[in-house]
């Protein structure tokens, strides 16, 4: 039984450092595709999209870590974001996590979950950047495209763990 147990847990560990290397290469691949291309893929939230996917296919801690980990890599990588928002950017991270595992464990419903989590770790960080910078820099930060990239990676993100829901027995979300 030790062995077994063991086996599983040396099994997870691989597999979270595996999808955390994954998730730092995309994050820095990022800025250059951006360049590259002209396409702003920021508006596609991919710090979002890793986050999702790592409660899909991970643990809660490393979902956790992960939120906490991918804007302190992007700022060490690419200076961006700028210290103060991406503080902001990891309490808003975290705060989805957390969310989408209080919100799942007590309604089992993985869109409902996903989807209010991002909603309101969304509403948190305008609030946080409010607060922090300025009305003005809100205004600045919601421009018309990027809410709606927003709301349509929310849709998203949230039809996507809903399917893994019923395909995948979410680890993320165990105690």
């Amino acid at each position: 039984m030790s062995t077994t147990f063991k086996n599983v847990l040396s099994e997870s560990i691989v597999q979270a450092f595996l999808f955390d290397m994954a998730a730092l290469g995309f994050i820095v691949l990022m800025p250059a595709a951006s360049h590259l291309t002209g396409i702003p893929f920021y508006f596609f939230e991919p710090m979002r999209i890793m986050l999702a996917l790592a409660l899909i296919f991970s643990n809660r801690y490393n979902s956790y870590a992960v939120a906490i980990a991918l804007p302190l890599f992007s700022f060490l990588v690419s200076g961006h974001p700028v210290p103060l928002k991406m503080m902001i950017i990891m309490a808003e991270l975290f705060m989805n996590v957390w969310l989408f595992i209080v919100l799942y464990k007590k309604t089992n419903k993985a869109f409902v979950s996903m989807f209010s989590a991002i909603a309101f770790s969304k509403i948190f960080c305008y609030l946080m950047y409010w607060i922090i910078f300025s009305w003005a820099f809100v205004i600045e930060e919601s421009q018309p495209v990027f809410m709606l990239s927003q709301v349509a990676i929310t849709l998203v993100l949230s039809v996507v763990v809903s399917f893994a829901a019923t395909k995948y027995n979410f680890r993320s979300v165990e105690n």
